[in-house]
């Protein structure tokens, strides 16, 4: 990835979607194929007039925090379950994960190849590879970490595991999405995926989740997922031996649109670091401090 600027992608909002759609007209659904927004914002009452519109599905997904636990590992790999540096393989219940992921301009929404998209998340126990946490140090190991290059249809498929708990966040995993543009700007797009509280109930009451006691947080009590986390929400299906799930998102990559949903992000620690202790309760990304993982 080169060093030199950055910016980030954004998506549209409802209301510039809705826009778009009066500008686009039927046109944007031969290009996006058309689903019914879950989206939860407040709406003028133009927009609320037009409740029964589909949007694309490419238009779905708010960005999020980072976190502290980002490493840039560079492992080119679809199954992440692995420890390269020995072999182990760690349990869990597998989890099938694909992302579409397309860009947004004025005429439609197109699929975005050759997008970098790195997903990482912590083991059953809540515990991050290549961290150096005041409960644990796994400096080294590189489980549940990966990328995956996007192909022409803009999607990427990765086999992980379904995340554990730790104290202060709700269950929840996490993406980045990066490119380089011909002029030599980077586009970064980060944000969570999380899941249904009533799934994650019967993931946590099997080995090897179950050893870890029972979660003190759920989705509502999570201060990030309270920011746009409704509408990160995987609609997982049962698998012979886990769960899958297919995730759409949609990246305004226009660098003349408005900025107040484009925000530069920081590149995250090359090497993990747990700041001032033990994760805190989970908060919006807005607040003082680093927000936990």
């Amino acid at each position: 990835m080169k060093s030199n600027a950055r910016q980030v992608g954004r998506i549209l909002s409802r209301r510039q979607v809705l826009a778009l759609f009066r500008a686009a007209g039927a046109a944007l659904l031969v290009v996006c194929i058309p689903r019914t927004s879950n989206v939860a914002q407040a709406e003028s009452s133009t927009d609320a007039a037009a409740d029964s519109t589909t949007l694309p599905n490419c238009v779905v997904s708010p960005q999020q925090t980072e976190g502290p636990y980002f490493v840039d590992e560079k492992l080119n790999r679809s199954d992440v379950r692995s420890d390269p540096t020995d072999g182990s393989v760690k349990e869990g219940l597998p989890l099938q994960l694909t992302l579409r992921v397309s860009q947004v301009g004025n005429t439609g929404c197109t699929p975005l190849a050759n997008a970098t998209v790195d997903i990482w998340n912590c083991d059953a126990l809540g515990v991050y590879s290549d961290v150096s946490d005041p409960s644990f140090n796994t400096v080294g190991q590189k489980f549940l970490r990966g990328y995956q290059l996007t192909d022409a249809d803009g999607t990427v498929q990765f086999t992980t595991n379904y995340p554990g708990w730790y104290e202060g966040r709700t269950v929840h995993m996490h993406f980045k999405i990066r490119t380089d543009a011909t002029s030599g700007q980077s586009y970064e797009f980060t944000s969570q995926l999380y899941f249904d509280d009533s799934i994650t109930d019967q993931v946590d009451a099997q080995e090897p989740y179950a050893s870890k006691g029972q979660r003190t947080l759920k989705n509502a009590g999570d201060g990030i997922y309270n920011n746009g986390g409704d509408q990160l929400l995987l609609a997982l299906t049962e698998t012979s031996d886990g769960y899958a799930a297919t995730f759409n998102i949609g990246l305004n990559m226009d660098s003349t649109s408005d900025s107040d949903s484009s925000t530069l992000m920081p590149s995250g620690p090359q090497q993990g670091t747990a700041p001032n202790g033990n994760p805190p309760p989970g908060f919006a990304p807005d607040q003082m401090g680093q927000p936990s993982t």
